[in-house]
């Protein structure tokens, strides 16, 4: 696969991401629940299969793949979301595919590559191979299989959900990019920076071309921090007119949730397809509530690229596609009061125990 050429000033960021990156290094599988698996189909991406089945999984369990941001692994990733935590306690079985460094310098998912985003190619394929596998060597429910990503991950979720909509009962997209935004590296770091305004139809023609399904598609979350200055805010509402036009919805409700922008839009028959947050002051990376006393939202832990901001991302997408067992887990979010954009890990760890303790910060 072609791998073309992005400025100095790209290359530049990037390196400072990755020095950031390398000064808390990410956890071994060894650290975490995750196992390594051995790919059984085809795998024309050349991706790494990370996964969690928990001992006693009834069979017709749900799934969740989970795709890492770049200058990270299925491990530190699950470490500081938390997906497994919650995988065990309320009984889902989670595949992290994974991006090796030979694959891209950065292991970034090659969103951006018409051969990675092309049904059938690429790393694309080699994710929807897999979910097969999963589903077939555990006896998962192959229709509640869902999808998340971060960043890159983000981005690729969302070539997911436009090429194989078939295969997911849903999706959140977490600072990521709308589908097609960029067809080469060069133009993927310019839509980081300012994704190019398209019409409304302009957007969902590209998700409607990507796949032959003519089958209904899969309500999606979009989530990204006001702050981000790694994938700008405005993708987001781009992403937000992709979705909304893919999907066939006409207005939103909008309402504010202590602070944070919310939308939703809903299809006939009342069930909500495409939902928006807008995290004030917040930057790059997954939102944590690691302070909160509801066990499921406090899961994960402040780090690189996941920031405490008042509400825990990963319990709300999983809560919104009734993965949790217990039933009051989506109450109003606290809103973040300061700047949060990649607080250090013992920043992190102060302030969740000044939280429990009821001191306000």
């Amino acid at each position: 696969m072609p791998r073309l050429g992005a400025t100095v000033a790209d290359l530049r960021m990037f390196r400072g991401l990755r020095e950031a990156a390398m000064a808390r290094p990410s956890p071994s599988l060894t650290d975490t629940p995750l196992t390594a698996v051995e790919p059984t189909g085809l795998n024309p991406g050349q991706l790494k299969m990370i996964a969690l089945v928990p001992p006693g999984l009834p069979r017709g369990a749900p799934l969740v793949v989970v795709l890492h941001g770049c200058l990270q692994n299925a491990a530190g990733f699950d470490a500081g979301a938390g997906w497994s935590t919650l995988a065990r306690r309320h009984g889902f079985a989670l595949l992290y595919p994974e991006q090796p460094n030979s694959n891209n310098a950065n292991c970034c998912f090659n969103w951006f590559q018409p051969d990675d985003v092309t049904r059938g190619h690429g790393e694309v394929a080699s994710i929807a191979e897999m979910i097969g596998q999963m589903v077939g060597s555990h006896g998962l429910d192959p229709a509640r299989v869902y999808i998340a990503g971060l960043s890159a991950g983000g981005a690729m979720t969302a070539a997911m959900l436009a090429i194989y909509p078939e295969l997911f009962a849903a999706g959140a997209i977490i600072a990521g990019l709308p589908f097609g935004a960029a067809t080469t590296m060069t133009m993927a770091f310019d839509a980081m920076r300012h994704v190019r305004p398209r019409s409304a139809t302009e957007w969902g023609d590209l998700v409607r071309a990507a796949s032959p399904s003519a089958g209904p598609r899969p309500p999606v979350q979009l989530w990204h921090g006001a702050a981000d200055t790694v994938v700008t805010a405005s993708a987001m509402e781009e992403a937000a007119k992709q979705w909304q036009d893919a999907l066939g919805l006409t207005a939103a409700a909008r309402d504010t949730i202590d602070g944070i922008s919310h939308a939703s839009w809903i299809a006939q028959g009342g069930r909500v397809m495409l939902e928006t947050y807008l995290l004030p002051d917040v930057g790059h990376g997954i939102p944590l509530h690691s302070g909160s006393a509801d066990l499921d939202e406090s899961v994960g832990t402040p780090g690189a690229y996941m920031l405490e901001a008042g509400i825990g991302s990963t319990c709300r997408i999983a809560g919104s596609w009734g993965l949790l067992t217990q039933a009051a887990r989506a109450r109003p979010a606290k809103a973040p009061a300061t700047l949060n954009k990649e607080p250090d890990f013992i920043t992190g760890i102060v302030r969740s125990a000044l939280r429990a303790a009821g001191i306000r910060i």
